[in-house]
């Protein structure tokens, strides 16, 4: 019998990516509601404040768990290739070399991130009233990150082992777990912010506790000895090369949410910040089938280009952006269709729901193209190829969003750092399906010279 990772380089590609995608899209669809729903059982039960807090505190701790993503996104690279190439020793070695790099390196971040607490929780907008309801999150939170970088990283080595099922279970479990947690620490304890924070940290101990069944007496493959934890120089560069770029691009999301924050605050205070976080949770729930589709692509293309079959790396490229840009335009059309009653879900505070619903078909404008940037990007790390991955990766938020977030409210105010995404979404598409277009091209010359 085939094993799952096999599959990924026989079985038709769309029917491949569908059970590839189908898992990924409903696991972020899980997350992406438990974030919204947390999102709406603090602003209705808490308030517009405690939401703004929130939103101060996660570009800090997602960046520190995003080591661990991005050691598992780097490591899974490089785990679909062996497995395409049939080295099933150097994906072994990868997963144990990823534990050792992902304890260490979350656990020196967390130190850092409360050594210096009192000076990042400012500096990411906790200021005036936001600040003691930031830092009752941030220590509880920052405490249960580890747990967080550990999931991460595992729920991506178990996709790149071609068991997305499983992946799904690992994202599926912690949000609902949070939103009981939710329910109890804050309407029926009545715990306030230290309820929501403690439901946030739990989880994540929920999910390490499912990845780590998962890998000592589950479905894995893979079984990494005590020797397997060694680094090794040559795995631990590459891990680096290409996790590099999943954590540039967290780590210039951070600075973007820290940078608008503080303009938002400057221009009008706590109800900007809370219109932003109200947004990025929706930014975060309705691109759930894009990135599932992303998440369900990554191996597949990994995986066939170490096997050199780019036949099946140009179908799968075509299909996976095919299905996106379908359901962006749905959903684009969707969001525009209620962008007057999504922030009421949220709150009742009339001037950040006025607010949201005008930047909402702004943040949105460009969404039924950006699946070509995010599955553009997404394919030169699955290959292996860093630097234009990561060039790629930054178009969106660092080369367009961050310059245009600084100059368009000089001519229109607070609309303008609304309008700075969907420009920086525009340009950044067009950037990458320049190269995309470029290396699809190149394959098919490839493959043209060989039948000649």
């Amino acid at each position: 019998m085939k094993t799952s990772a096999a599959q990924m380089g026989t079985e038709p590609i769309p029917k491949l990516l569908i059970r590839q995608a189908v898992p990924a899209s409903l696991g972020v669809l899980v997350m992406s509601l438990n974030i919204l729903v947390d999102t709406i059982f603090v602003g209705q039960w808490i308030g517009s404040d405690a939401i703004a807090a929130i939103n101060v505190v996660l570009p800090v701790s997602f960046f520190i768990a995003a080591l661990g993503l991005s050691i598992g996104i780097g490591g899974g690279s490089i785990i679909s290739r062996a497995l395409g190439k049939g080295d099933k020793e150097t994906a072994i070695q990868t997963f144990g070399n990823q534990i050792t790099l992902t304890i260490s390196s979350i656990s020196l971040l967390v130190v850092f991130g409360f050594v210096f607490m009192e000076t990042l929780i400012p500096a990411f907008g906790g200021k005036g009233n936001l600040y003691p309801l930031a830092r009752i999150y941030y220590i509880i939170v920052l405490a249960g990150v580890p747990l967080l970088g550990l999931c991460m990283m595992g729920n991506n080595t178990i996709r790149a082992e071609g068991k997305p099922k499983y992946a799904m279970y690992a994202m599926m479990l912690p949000s609902v777990s949070n939103l009981v947690l939710d329910v109890l620490f804050i309407k029926v304890f009545d715990w306030g912010m230290y309820g929501a924070a403690w439901a946030t940290s739990i989880s994540y101990g929920v999910c390490l506790a499912y990845i780590l069944f998962f890998f000592v007496a589950g479905k894995s493959e893979l079984k990494p000895q005590l020797k397997d934890l060694i680094l090794r120089t040559a795995l631990v560069k590459e891990i680096g090369a290409l996790g590099f770029v999943t954590l540039a691009r967290q780590g210039t999301v951070s600075i973007s949410i820290l940078i608008i924050n503080n303009i938002l605050f400057d221009l009008s205070g706590e109800t900007g910040v809370a219109v932003y976080a109200i947004i990025s949770r929706m930014l975060i729930f309705a691109f759930f089938p894009i990135l599932g589709i992303t998440q369900g692509f990554v191996p597949i293309a990994g995986y066939n280009f170490g096997a050199k079959d780019h036949n099946r790396v140009i179908e799968v490229i075509r299909t996976a952006l095919t299905y996106a840009c379908f359901l962006s335009c749905l959903l684009f059309g969707s969001i525009v269709l209620f962008n007057e009653n999504i922030p009421i879900i949220f709150t009742s505070d009339l001037d950040v729901v006025t607010e949201a619903a005008a930047a909402i078909v702004w943040v949105f404008a460009a969404m039924p193209i950006v699946s070509i940037q995010l599955i553009g990007a997404a394919y030169f790390q699955a290959i292996g190829r860093a630097i234009p991955a990561l060039l790629l990766t930054l178009t969106r938020q660092g080369f367009f969003l961050l310059p245009l977030v600084y100059l368009l409210p000089i001519w229109f105010h607070q609309k303008g750092v609304w309008m700075a995404f969907a420009f920086a979404d525009f340009l950044s598409t067009l950037v990458t399906a320049y190269f995309l277009w470029a290396e699809i091209r190149r394959y098919r010359l490839e493959a043209a010279s060989q039948t000649v």
